[in-house]
């Protein structure tokens, strides 16, 4: 250090004052045990008087104490905590909105979200919440979130199992907390009809993955991912979750200098294959589903989008084990349109549910924003009622709130305006089918392969190039037709 001054400076009266500060404990990386930095109590038996006061605290008293069911009161309504197109009775196509739509709230976004990103902290203050990692803070969290999903008349949640619950020193206080939290949940769900839509293993924010979970070098990561897999796989089955999720956050690869591609992609497969196989071990009937996502946080992630994962689970005959959970907002970064990853994968059969957010397309991350662009919703819609709708998955609000949207009220009117946006986009859609005029222009296009005998033959898997050859020769070359976007376009926005 001293050379390099002397280079730096031939003065000799030259001097720099070094400081050394603590770092912050925000700043600093978990470490590697189950229990998050804070020291904390996590043995569950010296939790039992906070759990208790916790299983109480609801008895006669609201967390939104200023907000009202919220109920539908028409288009013409100006009333921000109404709703104006979302009338959850209302049949359209044989079946009511809320059995087409099967809105659903995450636990993550909506009740750990504060508001923070990475250039600041929390900016949301929220009265049931203490921000410590007890029991006692979890239960209460839950109940907020209940009561919150009741007065939005809405019937499925979301959760991550580090949501729900705090982290102890071992796997097994970590289980332990997980339980007595799933015990107030089952009860909870009892009380207000309220499902769990899906559930889903946390394998990416703690620092021990942070070169993967089920594709880390290190097997024995990899057997605590897969113990939290199996965890999560018994609570699902106790609370009637529909679904499994399986998002690879930190599946994928930063450089491939250091990366056995192959070698990862085995691995995740068998870490898939474990799971199903334990699944059916207990009798959980619930429906695998994988979340694609091209990047963020790896720079690269195995699950790149719809046709790459229906690829992967082909190659690895999984294909009749999992099907997908598409987020638009991840189909957006992949660089495809909004509906894409939705059209994909249905047409494919393999659309599970969906993760109704949005993206801003001036920015580069997954903002995760609540969608009320109505002629996305429409596309989207139109794909769900193709193909009968979406049970037992849904449409869950994987939507965080903006940083300045700091009122409580937000929380409602954020998801109001999105279930409106979707509710808008089903009626778009319902007449869109109904009335005929898109699908036969469509069908138009494609008439050639209904008309002749080659064109049926192509689409048995009859024909051949010889075939092909011969009919080329003999109708000469074809006559260009206009594809007519604008037009198609035009249609559209007369729904809209």
């Amino acid at each position: 250090f001293s050379s390099l001054l002397s280079v730096l400076s031939p003065n000799p009266n030259f001097r720099i004052r070094v400081k050394v500060s603590r770092i912050p404990a925000s700043y600093r990386p978990q470490n590697m045990s189950f229990a998050p930095a804070k020291k904390q109590k996590t043995d569950p038996r010296e939790q039992t008087a906070s759990a208790s006061n916790g299983l109480q605290w609801q008895e006669g008293e609201s967390f939104f104490p200023d907000i009202d069911k919220i109920d539908y009161k028409g288009p013409d309504c100006l009333e921000p905590l109404a709703f104006k197109f979302y009338n959850p009775e209302e049949k359209i196509m044989g079946k009511t909105m809320k059995e087409w739509c099967r809105f659903s709230v995450c636990f993550w976004h909506t009740f750990r979200g504060k508001g923070s990103d990475p250039f600041g902290h929390s900016s949301m203050a929220r009265p049931w919440d203490d921000e410590s990692e007890t029991l006692e803070n979890a239960f209460r969290r839950a109940r907020a979130a209940f009561e919150f999903m009741s007065k939005l008349g809405v019937e499925y949640y979301t959760f991550h199992d580090t949501d729900v619950a705090p982290a102890g020193a071992t796997l097994d206080e970590t289980n332990a907390n997980l339980d007595q939290v799933v015990d107030l949940l089952e009860k909870l769900q009892k009380q207000t009809g309220i499902k769990l839509l899906w559930s889903t293993q946390n394998l990416f924010s703690n620092a021990r993955y942070m070169n993967g979970g089920a594709t880390n070098p290190e097997v024995h990561v990899f057997a605590c991912g897969a113990a939290q897999a199996k965890k999560v796989i018994e609570v699902n089955k106790r609370l009637g979750g529909g679904n499994l999720v399986f998002w690879g956050g930190r599946e994928g690869y930063q450089t491939l200098l250091n990366t056995d591609v192959k070698r990862e992609i085995d691995h995740l497969a068998a870490f898939l294959k474990m799971c199903v196989d334990y699944k059916k071990k207990i009798g959980d009937t619930s429906q695998c589903l994988i979340e694609p996502k091209p990047r963020e946080p790896m720079k690269h992630q195995y699950d790149y989008d719809a046709q790459t994962v229906i690829g992967f689970l082909k190659t690895y005959n999984l294909d009749g084990d999992f099907k997908l959970n598409i987020e638009p907002n991840h189909t957006t970064l992949a660089g495809h349109d909004y509906e894409h990853d939705i059209l994909m994968a249905s047409k494919l059969g393999f659309l599970g549910s969906v993760d109704a957010n949005t993206g801003d397309p001036l920015l580069g991350w997954d903002t995760d924003q609540f969608p009320m662009d109505v002629k996305k919703t429409t596309m989207a819609m139109k794909v769900v009622i193709e193909q009968g709708g979406l049970a037992p998955g849904g449409l869950n609000f994987d939507c965080k709130l903006r940083r300045e949207s700091s009122d409580i009220a937000d929380m409602f009117i954020a998801h109001i305006g999105a279930m409106d946006a979707f509710a808008r986009g089903l009626r778009n859609a319902a007449r869109i089918i109904s009335d005929g005029k898109l699908p036969k222009m469509v069908a138009q296009r494609y008439s050639s392969f209904d008309t002749t005998a080659l064109g049926k033959r192509i689409e048995e898997g009859k024909a051949t190039l010889e075939e092909c050859e011969e009919y080329a020769k003999k109708e000469g070359e074809p006559v260009p037709k206009s594809g007519q976007q604008e037009l198609y376009e035009m249609v559209f926005n007369h729904y809209v």
